[in-house]
């Protein structure tokens, strides 16, 4: 049977995530209240953060940064966009 989730972003139940994305507390939040779907979007935000902010994901310091954006993302008020965040033109 699928592992499915009341999603926190979409408020309703869907497809959840395989398995939690990390080995801690916070993995657990995220496999039972995030669904697939969010999740890819959450992917998609932080590939942002990454660029806009030039963050090493292998520094300590800027896994603390994409932590609490997760975190604001999925539980807080929503992880905002840089103020110099530009979207793709299409």
């Amino acid at each position: 049977m699928a592992h499915t989730v009341f999603c926190v972003k979409f408020q309703r139940q869907m497809p959840g995530l395989d398995e939690p994305p990390f080995d801690n507390e916070l993995g657990k939040r995220v496999y039972d209240n995030v669904s697939q779907e969010a999740w890819r979007m959450w992917m998609e935000h932080c590939k942002m953060l990454l660029n806009e902010y030039r963050l090493n994901p292998a520094r300590r310091e800027d896994q603390e940064v994409i932590v609490r954006q997760l975190e604001a993302f999925f539980f807080g008020e929503g992880s905002a966009k840089p103020t110099e965040y530009v979207p793709p033109k299409e």
